[in-house]
């Protein structure tokens, strides 16, 4: 039986090791708070509402990754695949918000939620005022009926895109943000597969298993159960039932500008990444969808699954004009 190997060092210092490279590769442009495994960016402008997010490591550059001018402003950084605690995410929000409200902005899951609700009530009680946005863009974590209860993926890097321009270039009030930000949630959706799991640093073994001629379609960034399994078959087969899926789901319609994501799971070469987005682009074209930008890598990531996830964003002409403003973080720059 294959283990899993990792290039590693203390296993219970990860998320620490992450900040300190986080701060390294952002030469002079980020900031950590040691202490609490929390970062803000060195951008932040005394008259914008401040955008912090978080969740578990494993994931990068999600989130952290994401902090700069146009992204997000700050982030807690949770032990792997665990969420930051209500400690971090008030330490962060005390060193950088600028008494214009904060808006959380964080994928929908129990343990983010419960610690950035208990985040936000504390602070109210210091006079600073938060909104909360849980990202729901994966359409395999529940039907649409129940879109309030999806998993955030990889389409919540659209959202930090949005919500950075909208705050730090353009200055959106709180209230203006949370509509915005919130418009476009409701815009993005998401799929993934998977051919193989991945590992908990501490595991000898993968958190779940596929056979050697096994995928799993609508898999979770935490290796949550997908749709179903079922037998391997070709990149453009797969990519068409995704870009099914998706477009039904909203749906996505001739003439619709959008955003697409091809995010690498982690361990996909990028050989097979090129040839689901050359599928990608047969499919939305066959639907008369007008591909306004596509961003092809590592976005969203769970440690080494092998595997990938598409993410399409529908866009109207306040999302593009925020869409198409600069950013500049690690993970992604435009």
């Amino acid at each position: 039986m294959r283990k899993p190997k990792k290039l590693l060092n203390d296993l219970n210092n990860v998320r620490h090791e992450v900040m300190q490279g986080l701060v390294y590769a952002y030469n002079g442009k980020l900031t950590a708070i040691t202490d609490y495994c929390a970062v803000y960016g060195n951008h932040i402008q005394a008259d914008q509402v401040v955008i912090i997010s978080g969740g578990g490591s494993g994931h990068e550059p999600t989130f952290a990754g994401f902090v700069g001018q146009g992204g997000i402003d700050g982030c807690a950084l949770g032990e792997v695949f665990t969420s930051p605690s209500p400690d971090q995410i008030i330490e962060v929000t005390r060193a950088i918000e600028k008494g214009k409200g904060v808006l959380f902005l964080y994928g929908n899951y129990s343990g983010d939620g419960m610690n950035f609700d208990i985040s936000a009530e504390i602070l109210v009680e210091e006079n600073i005022v938060s909104k909360t946005i849980r990202a729901t863009d994966d359409i395999a974590s529940a039907p649409l009926s129940k879109i309030a209860d999806r998993r955030g993926v990889a389409g919540i890097m659209f959202l930090y895109k949005i919500a950075g321009a909208a705050a730090q270039l353009e200055k959106y009030n709180l209230d203006d943000l949370y509509r915005v930000v919130n418009k476009a949630n409701t815009y993005v959706r998401t799929i993934g597969v998977a051919l193989d799991g991945c590992a908990l640093p501490q595991s000898t073994n993968f958190n779940f298993e596929l056979a050697a001629d096994e995928l799993e379609i609508g898999i979770g960034i935490h290796g949550e159960a997908g749709l179903r399994r079922q037998a391997m078959t070709s990149s453009d087969d797969i990519v068409e039932e995704m870009i099914d899926r998706l477009c039904a789901d909203l749906p996505f319609n001739n003439n619709d500008r959008v955003c697409v994501l091809i995010n690498n799971l982690g361990a996909l070469s990028n050989t097979e990444l090129l040839i689901i987005t050359r599928k990608v682009g047969i499919e939305l074209d066959r639907r008369g969808m007008i591909s306004h930008d596509v961003v092809v890598g590592h976005y969203c990531t769970s440690l080494e699954m092998s595997g990938f996830s598409i993410s399409l964003f529908k866009l109207d002409d306040e999302l593009q004009h925020l869409y198409d403003l600069p950013c500049h973080t690690l993970g992604w720059r435009k």
